[in-house]
């Protein structure tokens, strides 16, 4: 099914009737985000590889591709599939794969002939593959979140001597992405923190070298750690995501790049009543945004110093800063999402806007799980 908005595509001053809540990305920003990460990724020579899990978006995964990444990543076989199926041709999960129906995917995956690539820290999230086509593995390492990986050199090598003696897979290197000191805000704390996990990852890089194992690749960081991973000069290809985008939670953050990018993606929304003095109700609530994070935040429509608040399901409230102020039904608002990844999961497209019109939609091919 299209969008209902599918045919304000191309007229004049579009973006005014769009019927909301709608998931709005501004096409000229976004594309200055997209030239402005290769830019800095190419300055440094690391290869850019986007993370998907962002915005789940062939149409996107291609634009990154065509601007000089080597491919993107995924953080589900559900994403991967989906993408795949829309073309995109090279692909790195960056969770590990467990379970034998999954197992079977991947492997029928890997029959489509696309370049794919899985992250492993146990055996048993190795397939025993028996496709004509190569798998490539990566040994996952924990930088101390605790969530994958390995977490000492002796695990690392047994894994790599277990994918090297494994029909039809190839040991490529190392994964290695900190989560957790992404929205570390001030930059100096989080280049402590960060700077000290990535001496342990060069650490390994050492001991493997020792052994004639050198990784061909390192894969990591984000776009919190962007500025950082340039300087180390440890990691080789370059997982950031939410870069295209922004949200409130990244423009909370010194990033330290010379240029920021640039907040690209909105919810827009309207207003649906205004008869309590001092605020308003909206049509985008708790099913709209990721609520994880911090609140959703007025970009444009609404007075200055008027705040959101989630109002149910379906409705926020618009709080005024003067009990005079008003915004009559039919109003449009468009807020900063608090977390760019989960609330685009929550929505069907992207809705591309450009000098005030409606100018293409782009369906979002990887929401869900699974």
């Amino acid at each position: 099914m299209p969008s209902p908005n599918a045919g304000l595509i191309g007229k004049q001053g579009s973006l005014r009737e769009i019927m909301t809540p709608a998931l709005v990305l501004d096409l000229d920003a976004f594309e200055r985000n997209v030239r402005r990460y290769q830019q800095i990724v190419d300055l440094h020579k690391l290869q850019a590889r986007p993370h998907a899990k962002s915005h789940k978006c062939a149409e996107i995964a291609r634009r990154q591709m065509a601007a000089g990444a080597v491919g993107i990543c995924t953080a589900t076989l559900h994403e991967a599939e989906a993408l795949a199926a829309r073309g995109t041709s090279n692909i790195l999960i960056t969770s590990p794969i467990v379970g034998q129906g999954k197992q079977d995917r991947l492997l029928a995956l890997l029959e489509q002939g696309i370049t794919l690539t899985i992250v492993a820290d146990h055996p048993e999230q190795i397939p025993s593959s028996a496709s004509e086509h190569t798998l490539h593995v990566l040994v996952d390492v924990d930088l101390g979140m605790g969530r994958t990986g390995t977490r000492d050199a002796e695990s690392a090598l047994r894994l790599v001597d277990t994918i090297s003696n494994t029909r039809g897979l190839s040991w490529q290197g190392l994964q290695a992405y900190s989560g957790q000191v992404q929205h570390i805000a001030d930059l100096n704390e989080r280049s402590k923190v960060y700077t000290d996990q990535l001496r342990s990852l060069a650490d390994l890089i050492m001991a493997l070298d020792k052994r004639g194992l050198k990784p061909a690749t390192v894969s990591g960081g984000g776009t919190g750690t962007l500025a950082i991973d340039c300087r180390e000069g440890i990691l080789t290809e370059h997982q950031a995501g939410s870069y295209i985008f922004m949200d409130v939670e990244y423009n909370a953050v010194a990033l330290g790049v010379q240029a920021a990018f640039e907040t690209s993606l909105f919810v827009y929304s309207t207003v649906i009543s205004s008869n309590v003095p001092g605020q308003a109700t909206l049509d985008a609530g708790l099913k709209s945004f990721a609520t994880d994070g911090p609140l959703p935040r007025i970009r444009d429509g609404a007075p200055s110093g008027t705040t959101y608040a989630f109002f149910g399901d379906e409705h926020g409230r618009l709080a005024f800063p003067d009990a005079d102020h008003r915004l009559p039904p039919g109003s449009l608002v468009a807020l900063e999402t608090p977390h760019c990844d989960p609330t685009v999961n929550l929505h069907d497209y992207l809705h591309i806007a450009q000098n005030g019109a409606l100018v293409d939609i782009w369906k979002i091919d990887a929401r869900g799980s699974c």
